[in-house]
């Protein structure tokens, strides 16, 4: 692989300038859209754009200044990481002594966050010391989520259930890939096989498998996202970026149910680190084969965890072709040793294109390949779908574990209390705080001479992503399921984050730098631990945001339900003789196969009409869905009559859970 013929940096000096304009300038375009459509981020995101565009052109003028990071004494320096590791201790103890992870946890884990980002942004060069603190990063993010696993019977989520219960359960049964031929992993069974060999190896359950081997790598990946830091930034900046990542929600999340999607992420961090070494260093022929192979295994590993990686290497390519455009305006033309050519990442994109559109030719989804549903879901959704500011479906991110509308969003569209602002708050400001530190170090990139097709990536990357995740939804297209993409995202929005930050720290004076960074150092570990999206085993709004983890009595009763009816399939079953109970528990009867279920119908004061229903106390004091006469999800709290009608027959019951019947009509 040999250099280009120019040094593949961004040539024209003002660039940085034009961007800051032209994203002020939409940013004011973009703020009308709250009188018409009602939604958070078309809220927020346009003055996060504004004010770090206008934030950019003001420090511009100033220029470079020694850096004014205020330091810590070093007595003080040195005492921290002690102070953390007591504070991972009183983790573990507060967990262990709840039986769950509870309020309390995610305050002290977020004070212990910022006690950690303290460390960085403010601690002495020789102070500063890698190692020690990649520890304290990891161990952080072990404990965040490991106490998750622990403390919480069964599963986390929606889909693990159906991954771990039936598909992985089917593979070991049947020590065969043919047990699951019919189903779209057939082609994607990394993630089950390796549940599978984790499980037989170390003599245990699926479960603890899956704990033993992903859940263990997950937290310690975040030493990926400083590798691939360092390969732009310096020490400090890099495990900025690193610790961001491990506090990042939507990370918590894929760190606690673990899916397909966390072994996808975790491939697609390993990826853009490979992706990013081949175009800054002159590595040879080696680091892009495992690049190559590193894509290889994530196209069998998860569908949509592709097509991100395609996104990216995509913009590896647009990067490229970018700095060529613009070089053509200057005269300088200086060739640097260590940008490859276009060739390799164009090559990749190519090859990977190929390879992930053959598996999906024959990828069994839906009755057709997975390649011709999708076209065809994708023709459905222009045809009808598709129109400006369709918003129906809650946030534009997605939504919790299952791919809904997001806890937030709906807690929001119960209406205007206190408690649903919070909520909605708490989910969204981690998020729009990374995202404004993302735009101003996206600027500083352009502004810098220097950067180049490797950084541009990273830049475009993320606005590849944000199209996908942000833009799409307003008009209607959510087939991408953009609430899969956030964590992936992360991965450059962090490191850009980063650059911002050490940027804001060469162009403001210390008072304007300290009233910027503790905010940001006090709040953001705390919003993004207690989000809604990194909380899925117990919310901090319960009755706002649903908890996807079950009490054992709540796994009991699944348990009894399957073995008093013999687990029926829906086929064989008449329509009244579906289970009716609330979302999302209704999901845990039906991908175990323990019953058919359906989310009961609620209206405002009415019983339920339903044969069969499962009453458990959540559904009285905290958020679980029913459908109105709209058939719409709604968070209701409802008293056990209204579910188990006094009319009913109660066939199975414990402390949480109550199963009842319609009585028989009394024979003549």
């Amino acid at each position: 692989m040999k250099p280009t013929a120019f040094d593949g940096r961004i040539p024209d000096p003002n660039l940085d300038r034009i961007g800051a304009i032209l994203g002020f300038v939409i940013a004011l375009g973009l703020f009308p859209l709250r009188f018409v459509a009602s939604q958070v981020y078309i809220d927020t995101i346009p003055g996060v754009l504004g004010l770090a565009c206008l934030g950019y052109l003001l420090t511009r003028r100033g220029g470079r200044l020694p850096t004014s990071l205020p330091k810590l004494p070093r007595w003080l320096a040195r005492s921290l990481p002690p102070v953390v590791f007591l504070g991972l201790s009183g983790l573990v103890a507060v967990a262990i002594r709840a039986g769950q992870r509870t309020v309390g946890f995610y305050a002290l884990a977020g004070i212990v966050g910022s006690i950690l980002l303290a460390q960085i942004l403010f601690g002495r060069d020789d102070d500063v010391a890698a190692g020690l603190i990649l520890v304290q990063i990891v161990a952080l993010a072990a404990v965040v989520r490991f106490m998750a696993l622990y403390t919480t019977p069964g599963l986390i989520g929606i889909d693990s259930w159906t991954h771990i219960t039936q598909l992985a359960h089917d593979v070991r049964a049947a020590e065969s890939l043919s047990a699951i031929d019919t189903n779209k992993h057939y082609t994607t069974p990394l993630y089950h096989l390796l549940v599978v060999a984790s499980s037989l190896l170390l003599e245990t359950s699926l479960r603890n498998g899956l704990y033993l081997s992903l859940g263990i790598v997950m937290p310690v990946s975040v030493c990926l996202i400083y590798a691939t830091a360092m390969l732009v930034l310096e020490q400090r900046w890099a495990l900025l970026a690193a610790a961001m990542y491990a506090v990042s929600d939507y990370v918590i999340e894929w760190g606690i149910h673990i899916i397909p999607t966390s072994m996808g992420l975790l491939l697609f961090i390993a990826v853009c680190y490979w992706l990013v070494r081949v175009m800054r260093t002159d590595s040879g022929m080696q680091a892009f084969v495992i690049l190559t192979a590193t894509t290889i295994f994530l196209a069998l590993t998860h569908q949509v965890s592709s097509f991100i990686m395609l996104v990216t290497i995509a913009a590896g390519v647009a990067a490229y072709v970018v700095i060529v455009a613009l070089s053509r305006f200057s005269a300088d033309q200086r060739e640097i040793p260590g940008e490859n050519s276009v060739l390799d990442v164009g090559s990749l994109l190519v090859f990977d294109v190929v390879f992930i559109g053959f598996l999906w030719s024959f990828t069994p989804y839906d009755g057709d390949s997975f390649l011709r549903t999708v076209t065809r879901y994708f023709q459905e959704t222009f045809t009808s779908s598709v129109g400006v500011l369709k918003l129906a479906g809650g946030s534009s991110g997605g939504g919790g574990a299952s791919g809904g509308g997001t806890a937030g969003g709906a807690a929001a569209a119960q209406g205007p209390d206190l408690a649903a602002q919070l909520a909605v708050a708490l989910d969204t400001a981690g998020f729009l705080l990374l995202l404004g530190a993302t735009f101003l170090g996206s600027l500083y990139l352009l502004h810098r001479g220097w950067a180049r097709q490797s950084v541009l990536t990273l830049v475009l990357a993320t606005a590849f992503m944000l199209v996908f995740v942000m833009i799409l939804p307003l008009f209607g297209i959510r087939n991408f399921i953009p609430q899969r993409w956030f964590a992936f995202l992360y991965v450059p929005m962090t490191i850009l984050a980063a650059v911002g930050i050490r940027a804001l720290t060469l162009r403001v004076g210390r008072g304007v730098l300290v009233a910027c960074l503790l905010p940001f150092l006090l709040v953001f570990p705390s919003v993004m631990i207690g989000s809604a999206h990194g909380t899925l085993d117990n919310p901090v709004f319960e009755e706002q945001q649903e908890q996807l983890a079950y009490t054992a009595d709540e796994l009991a009763a699944v348990e009894a339900v399957g073995r008093l009816t013999g687990s029926p399939d829906s086929m064989n079953i008449r329509p009244d003789q579906v289970i009716y109970t609330d979302h999302p528990y209704a999901t845990v009867l039906r991908r175990t196969g323990a019953y058919p279920t359906a989310v009961a119908t609620l209206n405002d004061s009415e019983r339920t009409p339903h044969d069969l229903t499962l009453y458990r106390q959540r559904q009285t004091a905290e958020a679980t869905y029913f459908l109105d006469s709209s058939e719409r999800g709604r968070i209701k709290n409802v008293p056990r009559e209204r579910v188990c009608r006094p009319g009913q027959a109660v066939v199975y019951s414990n402390r949480d859970v109550a199963l009842c019947a319609e009585a028989p009509a009394p024979s003549n």
